[in-house]
């Protein structure tokens, strides 16, 4: 499993140009099947398959049943080595609303919802978030400074996403890298769901911006802090404060902007 590659390139500078070998991140897709039938194609840095489809799957309203295992089947591997399609087994009698919906395009590694195929697959449905785990500035400025730490990816190549969730106590409880910052974030609830580790999860955290799509993980999974270095668009601000979800964007050091739900942050 290898998230990054070294690929030769040329490189110009005012001093001329050079031949250069530059580590960049790996992009593949993944088909994910359900009993036998396409579900969805989604755009990944190949690894932690299985928590990818237990996350993709929770988030869409799918298979929510945390107490149980979903039974996963890898049908293709390439010849590298890297999956190319899951097979998520599911009894019928376990299905949820959203498999209904389910995508009916590529989902590009940029914007997770691609491929919805309409406007009320996009509602969220459920009761607004009432956790009242607080955090001060210092607290999610540490959190940060570790979530960097260990993004090897990154720090590799300098074009990989982050997720990482934490408990009350800032212990950090996963951390998971992907070129998509969607999948990132699947990747992050499917190993919480998978330890049984999701009911500790009070702040997730995200490098770059926050899209609706992520406050609706976040949300989902019922993790009531969503953090980002980067700044959040309107809808996502107004889904965040309408569901519970204590939305905090400009995440730098020494600073953050809380948009909704402030009442979490001490």
């Amino acid at each position: 499993m290898n998230s990054t590659s070294v690929l030769q390139a040329s490189k110009f500078t005012p001093a001329g140009k050079q031949e250069v070998h530059d580590v960049l991140t790996n992009e593949a897709p993944l088909q994910i099947h359900v009993n036998g039938e396409p579900f969805s194609v989604t755009m990944r840095t190949p690894g932690f398959e299985k928590e990818l489809v237990r996350g993709i799957l929770h988030s869409e309203n799918v298979f929510t049943r945390k107490e149980l295992e979903l039974r996963t089947q890898t049908m293709t591997i390439d010849d590298e080595g890297n999956v190319t399609t899951v097979n998520a087994v599911i009894p019928e009698d376990q299905f949820d609303f959203g498999f209904e919906s389910s995508r009916s395009l590529t989902s590009v590694s940029s914007c997770g919802i691609c491929g919805k195929e309409d406007l009320s697959s996009i509602e969220l449905c459920g009761l607004p978030l009432t956790d009242n785990s607080e955090f001060t500035l210092r607290d999610v400025n540490n959190m940060f400074d570790e979530m960097a730490r260990y993004q090897e990816a990154f720090i590799a190549s300098g074009g990989c996403h982050a997720s990482a969730a934490f408990d009350q106590d800032g212990e950090l409880l996963v951390l998971r890298e992907d070129i998509g910052r969607h999948n990132a974030v699947d990747k992050v609830i499917g190993h919480l769901i998978d330890t049984g580790k999701v009911n500790r999860a009070k702040i997730l955290l995200v490098s770059g911006r926050v899209s609706y799509e992520i406050v609706s993980k976040a949300y989902y999974a019922g993790i009531p802090v969503l953090a980002a270095i980067s700044a959040p668009s309107t809808l996502a601000v107004n889904i965040a404060e309408q569901f519970g979800v204590s939305l905090l964007g400009f995440c730098r050091k020494d600073k953050l902007t809380a948009f909704s739900h402030a009442q979490r942050i001490r």
